[in-house]
């Protein structure tokens, strides 16, 4: 096919969650259409998954900067009320928004607590061989104008230039939920068209930073819900140009039941959809280039 070149960053994030995630994020990697992933300073499979990363090199590794849940990386006594006395992090993004609203937390405290983990998370893979790629949020947080100036200034004090435009825009979204679609993600597709207001700030970050990014952005709103019927339709349908797909894959285990996180079973199922073999077949027919944020030019 002749025409301008498709490309898709296929981005796993909360790698190092629970070892099951990290053995889930590898597998669609080597088995699947998965090229990156982002990695949780502050979770407890955080080495583990350093060193599985070394194991699969090609495989691009970002950090997933994390304000919601868990303990702080940083220095309890620099970050002022963004954790408690026991050094924990908010337990839901509600109450993150609701500390920095009434003043509570300083733009300057989350850039300390974020260069932390930035730092930690570049020391380890670089350690390790590998050289982080770009950064990006746990719970999409850097929706949030403090966060979002935060995370850049954060980004310019440790050299990183690329991060995650987290907007899927109301009339190119390309529906990926499969089955059901007109059931599934309903309110995170609300969020997600309700996280437009702060683009023209995110424009703004990137050319004070000079921090790039890819120039479309899927998943949010099939968070939970993406399965082989919906990525084959994504990518029958992908625009030209760079795009990045968010998903979440990993294995359902004990540890993942401990961890918290809502999504469980559901992250078996996305490390199964893509694992399909026949989305390969569809990469190919449609000449599109799998790459990670280190092949993104900028």
């Amino acid at each position: 096919m002749i025409g301008a070149m498709k490309q898709l960053i296929v981005n796993a994030d909360d790698f190092g969650l629970t070892p099951g995630v990290n053995r889930g994020i590898c597998r669609a990697y080597r088995e699947g259409i998965l090229t990156s992933t982002t990695l949780m300073a502050n979770a407890a499979g955080f080495q583990d998954a350093v060193r599985r990363a070394s194991e699969n090199p090609g495989l691009g590794v970002g950090c997933h900067l994390v304000l919601v849940g868990g303990r702080i990386t940083g220095n309890t006594k620099d970050v002022g009320r963004l954790a408690g006395e026991d050094g924990r992090l908010p337990a839901t993004v509600g109450t993150l928004v609701g500390k920095i609203t009434l003043g509570h937390v300083s733009q300057r405290n989350i850039v300390v607590e974020l260069r932390a983990q930035i730092e930690k998370s570049q020391g380890a893979c670089q350690a390790a061989g590998i050289e982080p790629t770009h950064c990006d949020s746990h719970k999409h947080t850097h929706c949030h104008p403090t966060v979002m100036r935060a995370i850049a200034q954060a980004m310019a004090e440790t050299g990183m230039r690329k991060w995650r435009k987290p907007y899927e825009s109301p009339a190119n979204v390309i529906e990926i939920t499969g089955s059901n679609r007109k059931i599934r993600g309903v309110g995170q597709m609300a969020g997600a068209l309700a996280a437009h207001l702060t683009r023209p700030l995110f424009d703004q970050l990137s050319l004070k930073y000079g921090l790039s990014s890819p120039e479309r952005f899927y998943g949010f709103a099939a968070t939970g819900h993406l399965d082989a019927l919906g990525l084959m339709q994504f990518l029958e349908n992908l625009p030209d140009g760079v795009s990045e797909l968010m998903c979440h894959p990993g294995e359902n285990d004990e540890d993942l039941l401990k961890a918290g996180t809502r999504l469980r079973e559901e992250r078996a199922a996305e490390m199964a959809a893509l694992m399909t073999a026949s989305l390969r077949d569809v990469v190919a027919r449609h000449c599109i280039k799998l790459i990670s944020y280190a092949q993104m030019d900028g």
